[in-house]
């Protein structure tokens, strides 16, 4: 049985959606099963778990020999990954997937790096079997600017003229069904990237071509955007994350193009403008 955690999130969402359309069967952990719609599908069982209670992992766990481990971002995932990884211990999971982050590092000047590199290192150290996938951006990330686009023509963002290898999620989660039903993938780790090193200024053309109208990339200091990240609602630990972030990509440490994709599922990685064209719709 395959357990895939972080369910209702858009990764997790792919995942499942993906698991059910090729009729395997599996269990989508969520915190509450009465807003898993998204993950209400054939094949599909879905269970409740909780990372700030561990003991629900344990009932969650019983019957499952491989999972998806994935936590919302919060100051509390180190944590939370490292209590999952135990509970799998006790359990006897054989296999771990763990969804980490591009140029995961424990020396990395950004948190996000820093955790899941910790949290790497636990897996390796419980014995048990893994595979490691650190995607770059995500292209689905620029939903979360539909609105701004939709209103103003135009998204923000602190990242000058700095290249990004922006990855599209439906890839990544087809990394994760084949590191979850095929055998070949334990231990190792993906770098996954798109097939290109994009600007946020290239980003806005493509979408500009998609949408039949001009969006425009408005580059903005570091503080502006903070100030724009917690105005929106995001805790003081996730928008300082971003802003780290964001900081890494003007270094030019998030433009490498990777074969992870490639090695992983034989095929190239879907291209930005491919994304601008199925996602245009959405920013309509």
């Amino acid at each position: 049985m395959i357990l895939i955690t972080g369910a209702t999130g858009n990764n997790g969402v792919e995942i499942v959606r993906l698991l059910a359309q090729k009729n395997i069967s599996a269990r989508a952990l969520v915190r509450d099963s009465k807003r898993a719609g998204a993950v209400a599908l054939p094949h599909i069982e879905v269970v409740e778990g909780n990372f700030d209670r561990p003991e629900t992992l344990l009932a969650a766990l019983v019957g499952v020999d491989r999972a998806f481990l994935l936590t919302p971002s919060s100051e509390r995932a180190e944590s939370q990954q490292l209590a999952f990884i135990d509970a799998a211990r006790q359990i006897g999971i054989r296999h771990i997937v763990k969804l980490s982050q591009f140029g995961a590092d424990t020396r990395s000047e950004g948190r996000f790096q820093r955790y899941h590199a910790v949290v790497e290192a636990a897996v390796r150290a419980s014995g048990l079997a893994c595979t490691f996938l650190r995607p770059n951006l995500f292209m689905q990330g620029l939903l979360n600017f539909r609105a701004v686009i939709a209103a103003r023509q135009a998204f923000y963002a602190a990242a000058g003229d700095a290249k990004v290898s922006i990855v599209d999620v439906r890839d990544v989660a087809e990394v994760a069904v084949a590191a979850l039903t095929e055998s070949g993938h334990e231990g190792k780790t993906y770098e996954l990237t798109g097939p290109e090193a994009l600007t946020h200024t290239e980003m806005a053309e493509h979408l500009s071509a998609s949408l039949g109208h001009h969006v425009a990339f408005v580059d903005i200091p570091p503080e502006a955007m903070g100030e724009a990240l917690r105005g929106a609602g995001l805790p003081p630990w996730q928008a300082e994350g971003l802003i780290e972030e964001y900081a890494l990509y003007r270094r030019g440490e998030a433009e490498a193009i990777t074969s992870g994709v490639q090695d992983a599922i034989g095929r190239t990685p879907r291209s930005f403008n491919a994304f601008a064209r199925d996602y245009a719709a959405a920013f309509s």
